[in-house]
């Protein structure tokens, strides 16, 4: 007899908002990812690029749909995670990361590495920061469109992870004016020095943002809570004082059950569209103001370059009491809507995590929180699940992308979501079939599908030739949701080989390529 083994992932009661709303595509393989960076070309919003932990690089010429994967090499500066992907003006994509170089020490420096669409080739990458022995961590980037000048403010480290009241953690500011060829003396731009413990009194989450006369805004996280500075003349002079911009209780560096660290570092943007709200700073961040058992999603805005800031706009609308954590956000330029994700516990009342997206339509004053992930997972505890997590939107077009742990394992996620763009019913295909997980195999694998529209299956195993060797589902009714099916290839007595697996309904037939290995 058989042994078929279903492991239904979406519960009944989350199926008709889950299917009510975006295709989730799985950008990498199964194995060990996080940190995940996207980046949609403005150019060219067909191509696509992300990165994740520690040298991946995912490309997709499709919008999304389908990707490439490469490992980013630079042999002189090492590549070492913390990707941050981004486009210049002219629609170049760029790859920066820490460094671990094989003449210096392991992240002591920021580096640019600029992908050639001609070649599909990268640069071996220019670097900003290097000062001795200090660690260069936790960069982000902006790209000036009137100019096509790059900005970057990252935290130095004294020493990295020490508790010595002597070592310090600093805001540092470089740019480059000729398309990441070379970059400026590093400049400091934070005035109240953190520790380096890499925790709550560190001073850590700098993400730069150009504002529509071309100042550049950057806000970040540390001993004095959330501070901010800028700069009117392209990163040459800041304020000689910081401006505060608001508490956050308990600190950047907080616990979340099941994750091994977790934060609510600050990301800053700009509405630099034409729409109402133009010109406006925000900030999002995350903190436990609310208990440790009900970490809150908040936004603040500034509508006067920085002098003064809203009180914080809580973001997820769910009932006190549940973990939202893991924020970013990213501003659609040609509409000036703001799109955030991060995960969110407010389903369930244990671990288990789903993947939430919020919009807002007018300016962060209300938001609204919308289910993107198909399932939820259930993160490993004590197993290093990433920083961060990243978004990109243009023009009604939005592609978040967060990591997924099942197991231990895990993988790169992004949603094909584009706003005001409907599907009808009658356009739906009944069923998806994802690759198998692992392909090769030599014992066993996984077989995934998805169910849109309940429907009338089969699944089979075929030979090179077409002949079904295995059936799995003989006609069998399945209800919309999302399944796996564990496949043993020793059971079914298959020789080593190539075969095909299918998943076929009356109205749709769907066929994947594996391979039984020696």
């Amino acid at each position: 007899m058989k042994k078929t083994f279903f492991a239904v992932l979406l519960t009944m009661a989350g199926i008709s908002a889950t299917f009510a709303q975006y295709q989730n595509v799985r950008i990498s393989p199964m194995g060990s990812y996080n940190e995940p960076s996207i980046y949609i070309n403005p150019k060219n919003p067909m191509q696509i690029m992300a990165g994740s932990n520690l040298n991946y690089v995912f490309y997709s010429e499709d919008a999304g749909y389908t990707w490439t994967t490469e490992t980013l090499v630079s042999l002189e500066n090492g590549v070492w995670g913390d990707p941050v992907i981004m486009t210049d003006t002219l629609g170049d994509f760029y790859y920066f990361h820490l460094s671990n170089p094989p003449s210096g020490n392991w992240i002591d420096r920021i580096v640019c590495q600029k992908y050639d669409k001609q070649t599909a080739s990268w640069n071996d990458g220019s670097y900003m920061g290097l000062n001795g022995e200090k660690a260069q961590d936790k960069h982000w980037v902006v790209v000036d469109q009137a100019t096509n000048t790059i900005y970057s403010t990252w935290t130095q480290f004294d020493t990295y992870g020490v508790s010595d009241p002597d070592c310090h953690s600093v805001i540092l500011f470089s740019k480059s004016t000729d398309a990441g060829q070379s970059w400026s003396p590093a400049k400091q731009i934070s005035i109240i020095p953190g520790d380096c413990i890499d925790s709550g009194n560190t001073n850590e989450g700098a993400v730069p943002a150009v504002g529509i006369n071309g100042e550049v805004f950057v806000c970040w996280s540390g001993p004095n809570g959330l501070v901010f500075n800028r700069s009117l003349d392209g990163g040459e002079t800041w304020l000689e004082n910081e401006i505060f911009v608001g508490e956050q209780p308990g600190g950047w560096d907080f616990a979340i059950p099941g994750i091994y660290r977790s934060n609510g570092l600050p990301v800053t943007a700009v509405d630099l569209s034409n729409g109402p709200n133009r010109g406006t700073i925000y900030v999002n961040f995350a903190d436990q103001r609310n208990g440790t058992d009900d970490t809150d999603i908040w936004l603040v805005k500034s509508t006067d370059s920085g002098n003064t800031w809203s009180d914080p706009i809580r973001v997820n609308d769910d009932p006190a009491g549940k973990q939202q954590f893991f924020t970013w956000m990213a501003v659609d330029q040609v509409t000036g809507y703001l799109y955030l994700v991060f995960y969110d516990r407010r389903n369930y009342s244990n671990n288990q995590t789903d993947v939430y997206m919020a919009v807002s339509r007018d300016g962060g004053s209300t938001f609204e929180n919308i289910l993107i992930s198909e399932s939820p997972f259930t993160p490993t505890p004590g197993q290093f699940f990433g920083d961060y997590n990243n978004i990109s939107a243009h023009n009604n077009m939005v592609r978040p992308i967060w990591v997924r742990m099942v197991n231990g394992v895990t993988s790169i996620w992004t949603a094909i979501i584009d706003m005001g763009v409907t599907v009808p019913e009658h356009d739906l295909k009944p069923f998806s079939l994802e690759q198998n997980y692992p392909n090769p195999f030599k014992v066993s694998t996984i077989f995934s599908y998805k169910i849109t529209k309940a429907s009338q299956v089969n699944l089979s195993v075929y030979d090179q030739f077409g002949r079904e060797v295995v059936k799995l589902i003989d006609s069998q009714l399945i209800p919309i949701g999302k399944y796996e099916i564990t496949f043993d290839a020793v059971e079914h007595h298959l020789s080593p080989g190539v075969y095909y697996f299918g998943l076929k309904s009356d109205k749709s037939t769907v066929r994947r390529k594996m391979v039984v290995s020696d």
